[in-house]
C-alpha cells in the first residue's frame, strides 16, 4: 500500500512539473494579406500552426478620409471583392484562431486629427468589422475578435483615445480584443500613450529593422535588455517577439531556428507575460517554414 502511494505521489508530481513546464507554452501570430501568393486565409488557419491570424491592412483612415482595406492581390476592395473572406474567418474562428485587423502599416495613409476622429473611427471599426452593424461591411457579416494598431507613421495623438473608444465595445458582447505591434526601441514613438493605458490583450514588439534592440549572432544582450523593460513597463496580457520569419521578410533581424530555439527563446520563456512569437509575414513563412521549424519550442 505504501509503495502504491509512492508510485502515486510520483506520478502526480510528474503532472504537476508537466503542467508547470508548459504553463509558459506560447503561441505564435501571424501577418497575412500583403501577398496574393500566400495561401488563402482559410489555408492559413488551416494549418494549425497560428493563434493569432492578423489581416493586413486597413490602410486608410482617420483625418476624414474614406476608410479603405487594402489586401494586395487577394480581393478587390473597390469592387465589394473582400467580403467573400467571411466564411474563411468564421472558419479560422470555428478552428480556435483569433482573426484581427490590422490598421496602419508602413505605407498607409492615416492619422486621427482629435478625440472626435478617433471616436467616428472607432464607430467606423465595429460597424464594419466588429460587431456592428452597417450595409456594407468590407470583409462580410464575420465579427472579427479585434484590432491590431501597427502605426508606423503619422503622429502619436490620439490612438490612446482610440483604444479606449474600442475597449468601450467590449460592453456590448463579445469581448474586443486589442493587439499593438511596437517597434522594439522604448518607448515606442506612434503607439507608446496608447499602450500605456493598459487596455491591450497582446503586444507583439517588432525585434527586427531595429539593430539597436535586436539579436545579433551570439549575441543576445540587447534584445534580452529590451525584452525585460517591454514586460516590465507594459501593462498588457502577453508579450510576444515579433521576428521576420525568413531573411528576406526584414533588412535585418532574422533569427536562425537554432539560435531561436537554443538561445532566445529559452532567455525569455521565463518571464510571466510571455506570450509567443510574431511572425512577419505568411508569405515569407511559406518560403521557409520557420513557423512549423520553431513552433513545438515556442
Amino acid at each position: 500500500m505504501a509503495f502504491r502511494s509512492a508510485i502515486s505521489l510520483s506520478f502526480v508530481c510528474l503532472v504537476l512539473l508537466a503542467l508547470a513546464v508548459g504553463s509558459n507554452a506560447g503561441g505564435i501570430a501571424i501577418y497575412w494579406g500583403q501577398n496574393g501568393n500566400e495561401g488563402t486565409l482559410s489555408e492559413t488557419c488551416g494549418t494549425g500552426n497560428y493563434e493569432y491570424v492578423i489581416l493586413s491592412f486597413l490602410s486608410s483612415f482617420g483625418n476624414g478620409q474614406t476608410p479603405m482595406i487594402n489586401l494586395a492581390g487577394h480581393c478587390d476592395p473597390y469592387s465589394n471583392g473582400c467580403t467573400g473572406l467571411s466564411s474563411d474567418i468564421k472558419s479560422c474562428q470555428a478552428n480556435g484562431v483569433k482573426v484581427m485587423l490590422s490598421l496602419g502599416g508602413a505605407s498607409g495613409s492615416y492619422s486621427l486629427a482629435s478625440t472626435a476622429d478617433a471616436k467616428q473611427v472607432a464607430t467606423y471599426l465595429w460597424n464594419n468589422f466588429l460587431g456592428g452593424q452597417s450595409s456594407s461591411r468590407p470583409l462580410g457579416a464575420a465579427v472579427l475578435d479585434g484590432i491590431d494598431f501597427d502605426i508606423e507613421g503619422g503622429t502619436d495623438l490620439h490612438w490612446n483615445d482610440l483604444a479606449r473608444f474600442l475597449s468601450g465595445y467590449s460592453k456590448r458582447g463579445k469581448k474586443v480584443h486589442l493587439t499593438a505591434a511596437p517597434q522594439c526601441p522604448f518607448p515606442d514613438a506612434w503607439v507608446g500613450n496608447a499602450l500605456n493605458t493598459g487596455l491591450f490583450d497582446f503586444v507583439w514588439v517588432q525585434f527586427y529593422n531595429n539593430p539597436p534592440c535586436q539579436y545579433s549572432s551570439g549575441d543576445i544582450g540587447n534584445l534580452e535588455d529590451s525584452w525585460k523593460q517591454w514586460t516590465s513597463d507594459i501593462t498588457a496580457t502577453k508579450i510576444f517577439l515579433g521576428l521576420p520569419a525568413s531573411p528576406e521578410a526584414a533588412g535585418s533581424g532574422f533569427i536562425p531556428v537554432s539560435d531561436l530555439t537554443l538561445t532566445v527563446l529559452p532567455a525569455i520563456k521565463g518571464s510571466a507575460k510571455y506570450g509567443g512569437v510574431m511572425l512577419w509575414s505568411k508569405y515569407y513563412d511559406d518560403q521557409s517554414g520557420y513557423s512549423s521549424a520553431i513552433k513545438n519550442s515556442v
